[in-house]
């Protein structure tokens, strides 16, 4: 049985945005609004690497934000309206959310 009290993380996974050069130039303003939301205790912002064939990747970036429980989670996300509108503007090709239990924490 999963606890709730164990570090838990947001995760958004984007799409392959239709224009890849104006979802970069407005994913800043997304950083700066996860970073302002309350018990965050790390942002991990990652980007797919393009396959070797020139083919579309399965995803285009990660952005995980990690709490210290799912309360503190739940709480950041009654917060997060202004990245989620953000989110919404800018992932033209969509965009996945998931809060995630972390197994497993180096």
């Amino acid at each position: 049985m999963t606890e709730h009290g164990t570090t838990t993380k947001i995760s958004f996974v984007y799409s392959n945005p239709t224009d890849p050069d104006a979802f970069e130039a407005a994913y800043p303003e997304q950083l700066t609004l996860a970073r302002k939301l309350p018990g965050l205790i790390r942002l991990q912002t990652s980007k797919v690497w393009p396959k070797e064939d020139g083919s579309p990747t399965p995803a285009y970036r990660l952005l995980d934000l990690y709490f210290a429980d799912y309360a503190a989670a739940s709480a950041a996300a009654a917060e997060a309206g202004p990245l989620v509108a953000a989110t919404r503007e800018h992932a033209t090709g969509g965009v996945v959310l998931a809060f995630a239990e972390v197994l497993e924490d180096s």
